[in-house]
């Protein structure tokens, strides 16, 4: 735990392309003064099923990037990007092990992190929504069903170019939210550090009732808890509020 004299610091492993998760933390911590966010980039440009895609993800380049954030001393690193969600969570498992075992600090990842929400708040069956292809999107329903939950419906908006997800509007993701949200799933789960899905989580769950969990949202989430610190607003995901 850190010293009381200095906030909790969460360190963030960042895809190089990604221009929404940061900006969209620190508009999700608003005015809190008791946490603050310290990042380092891996080259990570397109999402694909094969090989060149896979290999943006490697171990090795993960914990170097790890290494690098344990030297401020921070007090949770998150790999801040979804990849275990197809490559599968015992990928994101290992890799938690790995910076753990190198710089001595908890460590998680988005899916992990999706992981631990789901269990916590007894989230059986989603809907989905993704900037991905038809067949990334298959590959993380899959994964899914291995963890125990089942999708019961999805959407992706088949976009490669990780910088394009950033630019995804809320206009174009409201319809398929709401179609998604219509079929009653336990929750809707917005899947990529890349997409502004928490821009509209407190409008979907007030038209619909379902609660909504954003990657960027949930990942900040799970790090503060890790951190034994005071989690959410309840306007960016109702799950991930403290509890009154």
């Amino acid at each position: 735990m850190p010293s009381v004299s200095r906030p909790i610091r969460i360190g963030m492993i960042v895809p190089s392309s990604n221009t929404c998760l940061e900006p969209q933390t620190y508009r999700i911590l608003g005015d809190r003064q008791d946490v603050t966010i310290h990042s380092t980039r891996i080259p990570v440009t397109r999402i694909a099923l094969d090989d060149s895609s896979d290999k943006q993800f490697d171990s090795s380049v993960m914990r170097a990037s790890a290494e690098l954030l344990a030297t401020a001393n921070v007090d949770v690193i998150a790999w801040n990007g979804t990849s275990g969600s197809w490559l599968g969570a015992s990928h994101d498992h290992a890799l938690v092990r790995e910076i753990t075992e190198a710089t001595g600090i908890p460590a998680t990842t988005s899916t992990l992190a999706y992981l631990e929400a789901f269990a916590s708040f007894g989230t059986e069956r989603i809907g989905l929504f993704t900037p991905y292809t038809a067949d990334v999107n298959e590959a993380v329903i899959a994964s899914y069903a291995r963890e125990g939950i089942k999708t019961i419906d999805h959407r992706h908006l088949d976009l490669t170019d990780n910088e394009s997800f950033g630019r995804v509007t809320d206009e174009e993701m409201l319809p398929g939210s709401l179609e998604l949200a219509a079929a009653h799933p336990d929750a809707l789960v917005y899947l990529c550090t890349n997409l502004y899905g928490a821009n509209i989580t407190a409008d979907v769950e007030a038209r619909t009732g379902v609660p909504v969990l954003d990657s960027v949202a949930v990942t900040l989430w799970h790090a503060l808890k890790l951190a034994g610190a005071p989690l959410l607003d309840p306007k960016w995901g109702r799950l991930l509020a403290d509890p009154v």
